[in-house]
């Protein structure tokens, strides 16, 4: 049985991930009841942190997993830790005192919002050899998938471009801009690779539009403040598609990538391609602070 801890579990992954190793539950009066069973049985959690303590008590009372006092209470105790915090910024700091123990990680989106935390979080993980995955769940769904297979197989001819749209929360008070943002990166990503060059970010009262600059393509990408829609297209030579996302089993396919990895399995990406999506964000942000300036994307080498 694997022991692990989750961190940040006022995130809707930790309810999530709970229904796959316990099963669903329901409320039924004072207490829960088990309504469909587990997808894995080898899993036992053995705690739960929150600043929140309402996320704990109620994530406790749903499936008895024990509360924990501090983020950092069960470091050699564990088998792996998942980190769903709702705040990026919380990310690196719950993961770091578990690193040396080189255990397995899950860590939710955004997987940071700093570029340079970004890359001592991966050199730790590197150093320690730390499998890690997670980021944003959004580049699972199916859509995705199958525009991903299409413009790697340019089964429409050459490919000229495309367009992601999806939410954002410009006020929220878990990072701002970088809360729901990953979500429209890592869908493109996924489909047309993790290293555009460059990107320019025009800031709208309701709306962002941005426009990203690879190789040889570009990519409108547009977030709607408080409309929590996806959409996803791409422009080939034969023609166009455009079609709205849906969830579909993204869920439950990130919980199995973690499982995976947990039980000796390998990363499905690589450390770089993990957190590319944090230096895209910061152009973006650099691009709509600076007047819709064509910015340059980082990578790790600008940091070595």
């Amino acid at each position: 049985m694997y022991k692990i801890a989750i961190l940040g579990c006022e995130n809707s992954h930790a309810d999530a991930f709970l229904k796959f190793i316990y099963g669903e539950r329901k409320e039924d009066g004072a207490s829960y009841v088990k309504v469909s069973e587990p997808v894995v049985n080898d899993i036992e959690v053995i705690g739960v942190y929150s600043d929140e303590e309402a996320a704990m008590e109620k994530l406790s009372k749903m499936f008895g997993v024990p509360k924990m006092s501090s983020y950092d209470e069960l470091v050699g105790k564990v088998d792996g830790i998942i980190v769903t915090a709702r705040h990026g910024d919380n990310h690196y700091k719950y993961a770091k005192p578990y690193i040396a123990s080189g255990i397995p990680m899950f860590i939710d989106k955004p997987i940071t919002i700093s570029e340079e935390e970004a890359v001592k979080f991966m050199n730790e993980l590197k150093e320690n050899n730390v499998k890690v995955v997670g980021g944003s769940v959004c580049g699972l769904y199916e859509t995705i998938k199958k525009y991903k297979k299409i413009v790697e197989n340019k089964e429409m001819g050459e490919v000229y471009g495309g367009a992601i749209r999806a939410p954002m929360d410009a006020q929220s008070t878990y990072g701002g801009f970088f809360f729901y943002s990953q979500h429209l990166v890592q869908m493109m990503c996924e489909i047309f690779g993790y290293y555009p060059k460059s990107v320019t970010a025009v800031k709208h009262e309701k709306f962002y539009n941005c426009l990203f600059n690879y190789d040889n393509v570009d990519v409108k990408g547009t977030y709607v403040n408080g409309n929590y829609r996806y959409f996803a297209g791409i422009d080939c030579a034969d023609g166009s598609l455009q079609e709205p996302c849906e969830f579909g089993t993204a869920f439950s396919d990130e919980f199995m990538f973690y499982h995976t990895i947990l039980t000796g399995g390998e990363m499905h990406q690589s450390y770089e391609d993990f957190f590319a999506p944090v230096f895209i964000l910061n152009a973006i942000v650099r691009s709509y602070e600076n007047g819709g300036k064509c910015e340059k994307i980082k990578t790790f080498a600008d940091f070595n």
